[in-house]
């Protein structure tokens, strides 16, 4: 299923409370992504299948559970495999080698690439000209596999589309996008500070190779009570892409599965309406 004028996927968080409870196991999200919801893609959590990294018989299977379920591999979400942008080129360097299991896992299952997050250390200048150097080192192995890499706004300075934008920017390699998330801009948890998601979406979508549709809370319409999804969707014309959107619901008033089908639904009423403008 599409939305007319984009190809929808799943964001494995989506499901996060159902993969922890046991419930479903990631061999089986492929399968349960088209049964439950008619979409045609999936995108991955590496904490769901951390120690199968490089099992290539398990990502074998994993891949032909799609091609079964005729569903596409789009990305792997990649947390917790260290910092890009840390100031000691060691560290930097680990980060680097630790990603590249993941680049290896997303050649496997069929990906185009991984989601990558910059945690570093200094003022936002250091911290981009740090990120740059990990980024670039990284690239260099994604490059020769064909990948991409991608930023997702993911809280901290990463939130900060302007300062995001600067650093794919800086490094300006043709692999290095990034994967704008509707809702992750708060710059500071502490003071709540947050950056304007509308701004930051339009600045991050001229480098966007996957875009995630973010949502919790759905009014009786069906329109999502946070973000403005038909704003969103013009920033999205405007920048003329054309790529995946990702559901990605973390509600906790309607049910995951529920969730996922209001955003879903959402997706390919704005999908319709501006084919329709368009046409």
């Amino acid at each position: 299923m599409s939305s007319s004028s984009w190809p929808i996927s799943l964001a494995q968080w989506s499901l996060h409370r159902t993969l922890r409870s046991g419930e479903l196991a990631t061999e089986d999200f492929p399968e349960f992504t088209r049964d439950q919801f008619d979409v045609s893609g999936v995108e991955y959590v590496n904490s769901f299948f951390k120690e199968r990294s490089t099992d290539d018989a398990w990502l074998a299977q994993l891949r032909k559970r799609c091609d079964d379920a005729k569903i596409k591999s789009i990305l792997i979400m990649v947390d917790g495999e260290g910092a890009l942008g840390a100031p000691d080129k060691r560290a930097r360097d680990e980060a680097v080698d630790n990603h590249r299991r993941w680049l290896h896992a997303a050649t496997e299952l069929g990906c185009h690439g991984i989601r990558v997050n910059v945690p570093s250390e200094g003022t936002p200048e250091e911290q981009r000209e740090r990120c740059a150097l990990g980024l670039s080192d990284l690239l260099v192995h994604a490059s020769k596999m064909e990948l991409n890499v991608m930023i997702e706004n993911h809280g901290g300075l990463s939130s900060n589309g302007q300062w995001l934008a600067e650093l794919i920017a800086l490094v300006d390699h043709p692999r290095l996008g990034s994967l704008p998330d509707f809702g992750n801009f708060m710059l500071d948890w502490d003071t709540r500070e947050m950056y304007d998601r509308y701004q930051g979406v339009d600045e991050l979508l001229p480098y966007a190779k996957a875009l995630s549709a973010k949502s919790h809370d759905f009014d009786e319409a069906g329109n999502e009570k946070h973000t403005d999804y038909a704003r969103m969707f013009e920033l999205v014309k405007k920048h003329g892409y054309k790529g995946w959107v990702g559901i990605e619901y973390e509600g906790e008033s309607l049910s995951e599965i529920d969730g996922i089908k209001r955003t879903r639904d959402l997706l390919i009423k704005l999908g319709c309406a501006l084919e329709q403008s368009t046409s």
